[in-house]
């Protein structure tokens, strides 16, 4: 029996298109709506879920303020372009978008890339170095895992981001900068306050307007979007000749919950264009075993 597929657009129309139905047989084409604000000014944030729509919403009315956004979703939800969405429509984005992912940057060397530092203000500091703050001056600065930041750094990011002072490293001299604070994280902050992790004061000035992003299993009708999009995507850095999803494939991926979100998706719908042999879509054939088992009460959805 013949598997209804869904025959691929192009990239550039999948920002807010419309859902059709693929309750028949026949192929199906995605097709794009009329030009809508997510086209306009939520560039590669796919998805048409209410879940999703909401954020946006959020987004459309902070941008225009200076106010500290805190965004809090698990790993792989999107935060960084939901950051970037929010200083590209802000009045501060003709200037660079800096950003720091706090885990990646070793504690010691956290004050350092944060504040800046002198000529001699420590072992290997041998030349001045100017830190996030400073380069974010008129800008929007993001930082990202911001629950990875040690005790012994808060206070002086919570003078940073309140008075928008600082001193360099080795330096007394006090740099005044305008920043737009946006931190991101996956932990549970004020669980981290209770806990004595995470510093009550700072936790208060992050949280002037909280976003809440929401993890893939929660917005599933967005799957079949993001699919697309990645296939489109990859097929053109490739050269494959893939140009159908069938029916099974698209509903098994979107049955499944992303546990990495949409970074777990993304990568592995790379595998799958990297192993497909043809113009449809293939799962790769260990994890196909994986996708026949859907959980309880979850079948196709109207929606594909």
């Amino acid at each position: 029996m013949a598997h209804a597929t869904i025959d691929l657009p192009d990239p550039a129309s999948l920002r807010a298109p419309s859902f059709p139905s693929i309750d028949g047989p026949e192929d199906q084409r995605y097709h794009s709506g009329s030009e809508t604000c997510s086209e306009q000014c939520f560039k590669d944030i796919i998805g048409n879920s209410s879940a999703l729509q909401k954020v946006l919403e959020q987004v459309a009315i902070v941008a225009p303020t200076d106010a500290t956004v805190l965004l809090h979703g698990e790993t792989g939800t999107g935060k960084e372009l939901i950051a970037r969405a929010i200083h590209d429509l802000s009045s501060r984005r003709n200037r660079h978008f800096v950003r720091m992912n706090c885990a990646a940057i070793p504690s010691g060397l956290l004050e350092s890339e944060l504040f800046g530092h002198e000529k001699g203000a420590f072992t290997g500091a041998l030349i001045q170095r100017k830190g996030r703050f400073e380069l974010a001056d008129g800008s929007s600065l993001f930082l990202d895992e911001i629950g990875d930041i040690s005790l012994e750094v808060q206070p002086k990011l919570l003078r940073a981001v309140q008075e928008q002072e600082f001193e360099r490293l080795g330096s007394a001299r006090t740099i005044q900068v305008s920043v737009r604070m946006i931190a991101a994280t996956h932990r549970n902050l004020e669980n981290m306050v209770e806990d004595g992790g995470f510093r009550e004061d700072l936790f208060y000035r992050l949280n002037v307007f909280p976003i809440e992003i929401p993890p893939l299993r929660e917005r599933r009708e967005d799957i079949p979007l993001l699919v697309n999009y990645f296939v489109s995507k990859l097929t053109r850095r490739t050269g494959k000749e893939i140009n159908f999803i069938p029916r099974h494939v698209m509903d098994a991926l979107t049955n499944k919950d992303w546990k990495g979100n949409i970074r777990e998706l993304a990568n592995f719908v790379e595998r799958a264009v990297i192993l497909t042999r043809g113009e449809h879509l293939e799962l790769p054939a260990i994890a196909a075993r994986t996708f026949c088992s859907v959980p309880a009460g979850v079948g196709p959805r109207s929606t594909l």
